[in-house]
């Protein structure tokens, strides 16, 4: 009988897993806490005072049922609305806090967080039923299909999830926002300003001062600071204004008043407005360089020299413009260098006048890239008037002062052309026999005696 109870009390200390009264349990109660009662069924029998009894924790079987499977895990997705998935982020939350730092139950718990986050916004954002072109202030935004490609929402700063956020990027100034940021925009399209007003603000750094803005972003009309309480003022290098974070992310561009007076190529901190505006202006040909510092052509040689090339070619396109092979072949505007880096259509400026300058033009003549091209090009239609084309080639001049040498085109580097009458010389000829036009000179004596007064009737 004795063995009968021991092995009944063996069995149901250490084989039940279920038995959750047993074991140290039983020990956690304090001092003044009843011992709830427990029926004559459920209680064990005693054993004598000499029997050992068989606890042996080391060897308690381990069914696995220990652990609770059966609830529900932190952050399962089986909610259905907004409300719900807020209920659960929360929970969520609150498990993080209460979970040990760094432990992997809590690394768990953040995944599960940021995939219910992921799905809030998911159910928030819907794709469906979204047009594919919407226009507001003058922004033309284009619905994005890509999905892999992480970009930054302009309007609220924060990440654009393509796979399961719906996300626009203007056409013309390339402003990126969320779906939901659209009805939020305030500033309008730069592409509009570049169309209706292309000029720069050639004062460097022109600031005013914190108090002419009231203290407030010069774009969003946030309150800011220097202190960066209630938040930080960023100022702009191109126009001298503060912004607060959301409207100044710190980018880098060159600033063209600098590059013109100082011809300082170092990028400077500028607002997301300026970036986008000098961007889309960067290959536009508004600096007329000889009126706003016409000393900068002393102090750069690189700058002499592309405008002697530009002078060239604007002497080569009458050559062009009259010579049918050179207009289908559309050579003022196929002007491939050999490297095949640039074409001349790219900058039609070029074949228009010498004086105008885009801030690329600029930026090539810095980094030595656009004399090399333009030699290239100039070659290029030389050796088509010179050699290539026989009507080109029976366009050309002889020196009517010496009527020696071979056939002569203005843009030879050793000839002078008559500003009156556009006529070509020896450069030697026409400076060491006179300084007047021959053509000239003859066609103003020509007009003399066709204008000139017959004199009085003799009498008979």
């Amino acid at each position: 009988m004795e063995y009968d109870e021991k092995l009944a009390r063996f069995r149901q200390a250490h084989l039940n897993p279920f038995n959750k009264q047993s074991g140290p349990r039983q020990h956690e109660q304090g001092p003044g806490e009843e011992v709830p009662d427990v029926t004559p069924e459920e209680a064990l029998p005693e054993l004598p005072p000499g029997e050992p009894e068989f606890r042996c924790p080391e060897r308690v079987m381990d069914l696995g049922l220990s652990e609770d499977h059966f609830s529900r895990p932190v952050g399962l997705f089986l909610a259905s609305d907004v409300q719900q998935l807020r209920q659960a982020i929360e929970e969520c939350k609150q498990v993080i806090l209460e979970l040990p730092e760094q432990s992997e139950k809590q690394k768990d718990a953040v995944v599960r967080l940021i995939h219910l986050r992921l799905k809030l916004q998911e159910l928030k954002d819907p794709n469906e039923d979204e047009p594919n072109i919407r226009v507001l202030l003058e922004h033309r935004f284009y619905k994005e299909k890509s999905k892999s490609v992480k970009q930054t929402c302009d309007k609220c700063n924060t990440i654009i999830w393509g796979l399961i956020q719906t996300w626009y990027t203007c056409t013309g100034c390339y402003y990126r926002c969320h779906s939901k940021c659209l009805n939020l925009i305030s500033k309008p399209c730069v592409s509009s300003k570049v169309s209706h007003q292309a000029e720069y603000e050639l004062n460097i750094c022109p600031e005013t001062g914190l108090d002419s803005q009231d203290y407030r972003c010069a774009e969003c009309r946030a309150p800011i600071s220097l202190r960066g309480v209630p938040s930080e003022a960023r100022q702009c290098d191109y126009t001298g204004q503060y912004y607060c974070s959301h409207c100044h992310w710190n980018d880098l561009a060159v600033i063209p008043a600098r590059v013109v007076h100082n011809w300082d190529f170092e990028p400077r901190k500028v607002s997301r407005c300026s970036m986008r505006y000098l961007a889309l202006m960067v290959s536009r040909p508004v600096l007329r360089l000889r009126e706003i510092n016409p000393l900068l052509f002393s102090y750069v040689e690189e700058l002499v020299e592309i405008r002697k090339l530009r002078q060239d070619i604007l002497l080569m396109k009458p050559y062009f413009i009259t010579c049918r092979e050179a207009m289908e072949a559309r050579l003022l505007l196929q002007g491939v260098t050999a490297a095949g880096t640039w074409q001349l259509q790219d900058r039609q400026h070029f074949v228009e006048n010498d004086e105008m300058y885009s801030v690329q033009d600029l930026l090539d003549v810095h980094a030595g890239r656009l004399g090399c091209s333009l030699t290239e090009i100039h070659t290029l239609f030389a050796k088509h008037i010179k050699l290539d084309c026989e009507r080109c080639q029976a366009k050309g001049f002889v020196c009517e002062l010496c009527r020696e040498g071979d056939v002569l085109f203005p843009f030879d580097s050793h000839t002078s052309v008559c500003a009156d009458c556009s006529a070509v010389f020896h450069r030697d000829c026409y400076y060491d026999n006179s300084t007047t036009c021959p053509k000239c000179a003859r066609l103003s004596l020509r007009k003399q005696s066709l204008f000139q007064e017959p004199g009085p009737d003799v009498e008979a």
